[in-house]
């Protein structure tokens, strides 16, 4: 059993080793505007403000520091150091003044940032430069007791919520993660099942031809090319499957199931959103993984539509198929568009989309101009990416 020493120790290790959040959000252009309102802001307040002490140095290092916040995501540690830095150092320039504007609350952002995009080894560099920026106004005579426990309380409200949406979105990937491995735990029986069919009609064609083989010489040049034409099927079945777990992204794809089984989701009569479901074109001989991807993109469209689609009273579901492609539209004529568009894409839409581009084609889910939701998808013939 681990004693206390050792469990610190190795937690702190786990704290200095954890690498920083994977794909920072690049630099926006609501960053930049944000940089364009406040730097003017800082000037109105040395206008407006006779009382600030050091009027002209306290506008310049508030509008000067305004920069580092097109950095704080990439270099969260720097941009901490360069301004706290400068504002623990003001006091010493102004003879124990501090630059007191509203302005610079801005610098909130970067303690928060630096616990959600920094590394471990950054966080922890960057909290002991935090608590020295405070210390000069600890020290200050002019500083009441309630102002510093403020701060400290602040500061340590902007370094928890960093760091709690830092393992929020942690918790999510986690999530993914898991859903990943399903994935590939069905995509797994999925092989197994084709590659079986193949084979065992394969097994039987082979028997057959060898039973008739000394009555009908004609009987195993016929198993032959049988056999032929399934072991290519399923070699082709084979590596679809393999180039698809490859990937390291999840995919949503059940064993058993065929575009014939999309008429199973229609329903009229009194349930309301009824489903009315229309197969056009020629959909023979299509690879099962092609089917079965059609048939649980509609199925999670139809069921998506009657969670959030308000007041919706029909859902269409459209499959048409030409020489290459195969066509898939779902689309109902709820009012829930502009909630759908407002909440965080959910697995099943996550995995439509992975679905088909995984597949070569392409999913698109959207608001209707008239009201409504859509959700289109196109995949090729074949059934693999290019």
């Amino acid at each position: 059993m681990l004693s206390y020493h050792e469990l610190v120790q190795g937690l702190l290790r786990s704290v200095w080793n954890e690498p920083p959040p994977s794909a920072p959000p690049p630099r926006l252009w609501r960053d930049w505007a944000l940089v364009g309102v406040l730097v003017p802001a800082a000037v109105l307040e040395g206008v407006l403000r006779p009382d600030l002490p050091w009027r002209v140095f306290s506008v310049i290092l508030a509008a000067g520091l305004v920069p580092t916040l097109l950095w704080r995501r990439s270099r969260p540690l720097l941009m901490v150091a360069i301004a706290f830095g400068a504002t623990s150092l003001a006091p010493f320039l102004l003879g124990g003044d501090s630059p007191d504007m509203h302005t610079m609350a801005y610098m909130l952002l970067l303690p928060y940032s630096l616990f959600r995009w920094g590394s471990g080894r950054e966080a922890v560099i960057g909290l002991p430069i935090l608590l020295l920026a405070l210390a000069p106004s600890v020290a200050s005579d002019h500083t009441v007791f309630t102002d510093v426990v403020g701060a400290f309380a602040i500061i340590s409200a902007t370094v928890a919520l960093g760091g709690a949406f830092r393992y929020r979105a942690r918790a999510r990937m986690r999530e993914l993660d898991q859903v990943k491995l399903l994935e590939r735990e069905q995509l797994a029986r999925d092989l197994h099942d084709t590659v079986a069919h193949h084979v065992s009609a394969m097994a039987i064609r082979a028997q057959a031809g060898i039973a008739t083989s000394a009555s009908r010489p004609a009987a195993a040049t016929e198993a032959l090319h049988v056999i032929e034409a399934e072991a290519s099927r399923a070699l082709a079945e084979m590596l679809a499957m393999v180039r698809v777990l490859r990937r390291n992204e999840p995919m949503d794809l059940a064993p058993g199931r065929h575009i014939s089984d999309l008429e199973q989701l229609a329903s009229r009569g009194r349930s309301s959103p009824f489903v009315e479901v229309e197969i056009s074109g020629d959909l023979d001989d299509l690879p099962p993984s092609v089917g079965a991807a059609i048939y649980r993109i509609a199925q999670e469209s139809v069921t998506n539509a009657r969670r959030h689609a308000r007041h919706a009273t029909r859902i269409e579901v459209r499959v048409a198929a030409d020489d290459t492609s195969v066509h898939l539209r779902v689309s109902d004529d709820g009012d829930g568009g502009l909630m759908r568009l407002t909440t965080s894409p959910g697995y099943g839409l996550i995995g439509m989309i992975e679905r088909a581009d995984l597949l070569g084609g392409t999913c698109v889910a959207g608001p209707n101009p008239d009201g409504g939701w859509t959700v289109t998808a196109v995949l090729p013939r074949t059934g693999s990416a290019a």
